[in-house]
């Protein structure tokens, strides 16, 4: 089952996710800048009645100091702002003059979501200075988000050289989000700058270091804590398989795909490029069980290894018996009574909806109990 709207809604989301960003990080320098402005009027004041004049010189100078700094803040955030307000601002028209295809223009309404396609799995798969090149070459950078994906490209290749610096700096940045998402990034990282010294037989850097950063994940990961401590007995020469594990280079890999999918949770992107998405939904259409059997046509793409690869986990295109039944109604879910998922994933019929929404339009789900707006239930399509 696919909803449409968490395809397109990252045209849209994406921009104004980082314009709410940008204004809650003019709000926290503004307020940096008042108790600045406060302190000095109320006791700062009288400090510097009570200093002689060098000392006054002095105090006056790291006070414009740190107000520059305030001030360049400030300027990078109000570019941010104009960038991101201009980027909405070019999407909603671009929606708007998009329209409806003629019979005719159908391939050509679509080249330009298609370049915005590739761009997108272009960025994701590392292909950077192509991407940028596309994008010009077809006039849509505004309406790709390459400038998510340069920010994260210093923590990629970072972590490829085996350096967490920068992004358990990107950590601290996001630090709020992270933690309200549950992530387990930056312990991950953690585990593997202590395992590095644990390979470089740097045993007392590897104990002063879980100490100051791992002892305090104790309560959230116990198990894999204990794991990673173990490792200071076993070291990196060890052959026992659960420890050896720790040492191989599969781990950082790991880690790269956890920031990724981090990363694209923070920027309200989809998890899996949409060049993917709409594959995997083409292919869903072509998929029988006989296109894995000897002597399978070749102008089946699921003939192709790297294509039934794509598909594994997809279901066939025919079922010929089978039946969606909501849990509520009893009901089978069809054209007339359409499925719908709710914001927990819980799908139920349309006429179950329907009974569930009480008069002011919230909708409780009757397996968990979350309660959310009628305008946060999706139609959902099953290919």
């Amino acid at each position: 089952m696919v909803g449409a709207a968490s395809i397109e809604t990252p045209l849209l989301k994406v921009p104004y996710e980082s314009l709410k960003r940008a204004a809650k990080d003019r709000k926290t320098v503004v307020d940096d800048a008042s108790r600045v402005l406060s302190d000095l009027a109320s006791e700062g004041g009288a400090d510097l009645r009570a200093m002689s004049g060098e000392q006054r010189v002095q105090a006056l100078d790291k006070l414009v100091v740190r107000l520059q700094g305030i001030k360049r803040k400030l300027d990078e955030i109000s570019r941010t702002e104009q960038e991101c307000a201009h980027k909405c601002h070019v999407r909603l028209r671009h929606l708007v003059e998009l329209g409806e295809p003629e019979e005719d223009q159908v391939v050509a309404w679509n080249m330009e979501r298609f370049d915005c396609i590739l761009v997108d799995h272009m960025l994701r798969t590392g292909c950077h200075n192509s991407a940028f090149c596309l994008a010009k070459s077809s006039n849509i950078e505004d309406l790709v988000d390459s400038n998510v994906f340069l920010s994260a490209r210093r923590v990629v290749e970072g972590l490829k050289r085996h350096d967490c610096a920068e992004a358990l700096a990107w950590c601290a940045a996001n630090q709020a989000k992270l933690r309200r998402n549950k992530s387990k990034l930056e312990f991950k990282l953690h585990v593997q700058v202590f395992i590095e010294y644990v390979r470089q037989e740097r045993m007392l850097d590897a104990i002063a270091y879980a100490r100051k950063h791992l002892s305090q994940w104790a309560s959230l990961y116990m198990e894999e804590l204990q794991r990673a401590i173990a490792a200071l007995a076993f070291r990196g020469t060890t052959t026992c398989p659960r420890y050896l594990e720790l040492f191989d280079d599969s781990q950082w890999d790991q880690v790269i795909n956890l920031f990724h999918a981090d990363l694209f949770k923070l920027n309200c992107l989809t998890p899996e490029s949409l060049l993917t998405i709409h594959l995997q939904a083409g292919l869903c259409a072509l998929k029988t069980p006989q296109s894995y059997e000897q002597g399978c046509s070749g102008e089946d793409p699921l003939c192709l290894p790297v294509f039934q690869k794509l598909a594994e986990g997809l279901p066939y295109a025919k079922y010929d018996r089978s039946r969606l039944v909501c849990s509520v109604t009893r009901e089978v879910m069809n054209e007339q009574n359409p499925p719908n998922v709710l914001p927990n994933g819980y799908v139920y019929s349309q006429a179950a909806i329907d009974g569930l929404k009480d008069i002011s339009g919230k909708v409780t789900c009757p397996k968990t109990g979350d309660v959310c707006d009628e305008s946060d239930v999706r139609r959902v399509f099953v290919l």
